[in-house]
């Protein structure tokens, strides 16, 4: 097999291919429409399970570093009804199979141990086409161009790569986050700590949830998540953000005090995050040289499970590849119709747990957890 591996997107699907080829002694070409590791705010925490994220970083041969970034105590999650009463608590001994660690560090520990010169920066993919052979091109804003042997997409939702395989387009999933920071909470924001605890905390109620976690310098990150529509969103002004927080914390009139300060005492503007998904079960036939890993395959709304499904699909595809090095559509395949399955499990799974997230009996939702944790 030829190594001429290119990908499409640095982000931690990508970032895990490159480095588990690496490993193996076959290089690849990273490019990243981004133009430095620091351009962009990289997210919050990330769970990172022991049944899918950790094992591509084993496969990485990452995980002392893993160990060293994880943050300890952060897997304490609590429920609470809307009045603030604590419906679920189960704290952090250090058994749990979820470790948090805040994504800018994951993604540094994986570029980290690449190559100098592995990802190239600042090329920002305008368009892609087929070739003769199986080989397919890619054409950057730069009018640059790269063509190549085996092209993976691992550039997220909307995808430069997908249309090279499938026609599927994201469509809005029906709910959005809005998303907020309260910064030295322990100080200036004291209820609002003591209600987030340690590590997450949710409180959901009908069509309406807010959840926040405990960042690394006493930062407690929010995500409030709404049932609505588009246009509902779309009618709300959010450059100016002392109304853009007022309309949103009026969705949550009537609710504890303790757990309306994570959207009104925000220290800094809300950000809308609207959730887009693709088909359930997003497939596609074979196409030589191709094909797609992450969000670029199977985007589904926030579950939890994007970076890990992410990572996962990277270590897969790179031991897939290293394995039929001189078959490269066996290699496809494989991790294709693997993929294909584990994908639409975990989001048919989680589409479960959605309803129970946003329906009216939050019953269920403590349930689930009990039994889980």
């Amino acid at each position: 097999m030829s190594n001429d591996v290119t990908i499409i997107g640095a982000g931690l699907g990508g970032l895990t291919l490159a480095r588990v080829l690496h490993v193996r002694g076959i290089p690849a070409t990273v490019y990243e429409a981004e133009s430095s590791p620091e351009t962009r705010a990289q997210g919050g925490m990330l769970d990172i399970h022991d049944c899918k994220g950790q094992l591509a970083i084993e496969a990485a041969d990452l995980m002392e570093e893993f160990h060293a970034i994880v943050l300890k105590g952060r897997q304490q999650m609590r429920i609470l009804d809307r009045d603030g009463s604590v419906l679920f608590n189960k704290l952090d001994d250090g058994t749990g199979g979820r470790p948090e660690v805040m994504r800018a560090e994951l993604r540094r520990i994986l570029h980290d141990s690449l190559p100098a010169d592995t990802v190239q920066w600042g090329h920002k993919v305008s368009g892609t086409r087929t070739l003769s052979e199986g080989r397919h091109e890619v054409t950057f804003e730069d009018g640059g161009t790269v063509a190549t042997s085996l092209l993976v997409g691992a550039d997220g939702a909307w995808s430069r790569v997908r249309p090279l395989v499938s026609t599927a387009i994201p469509e809005y999933a029906g709910r959005s986050f809005v998303e907020t920071y309260l910064f030295n909470a322990d100080t200036r924001h004291p209820g609002a700590a003591q209600a987030v605890g340690g590590g997450s905390m949710m409180a959901p109620a009908g069509g309406k949830e807010i959840f926040a976690h405990r960042e690394t310098g006493d930062t407690l990150h929010t995500y409030v998540g709404l049932t609505r529509p588009r246009d509902w969103f779309a009618a709300i002004d959010f450059t100016d953000a002392r109304a853009a927080t007022a309309r949103i914390a009026a969705e949550f009139d009537g609710w504890a005090p303790e757990l309306t300060a994570l959207i009104s005492d925000c220290d800094t503007g809300p950000v809308l995050r609207p959730h887009y998904a693709l088909p359930t079960e997003h497939r596609w036939g074979r196409v030589p040289g191709v094909t797609l890993l992450g969000d670029a395959a199977h985007l589904a709304a926030p579950n939890g499970e994007g970076a890990n499904l992410a990572m996962l699909d990277g270590a897969e595809l790179g031991k897939a590849i290293a394995a039929h090095r001189d078959d490269p559509e066996t290699a496809l395949n494989e991790y294709e119709q693997a993929m294909f399955l584990r994908s639409a499990a975990v989001i048919a799974e989680h589409e479960q747990l959605n309803e129970s997230l946003f329906g009216d009996d939050v019953s269920r939702l403590v349930e689930k957890f009990q039994q889980e944790r």
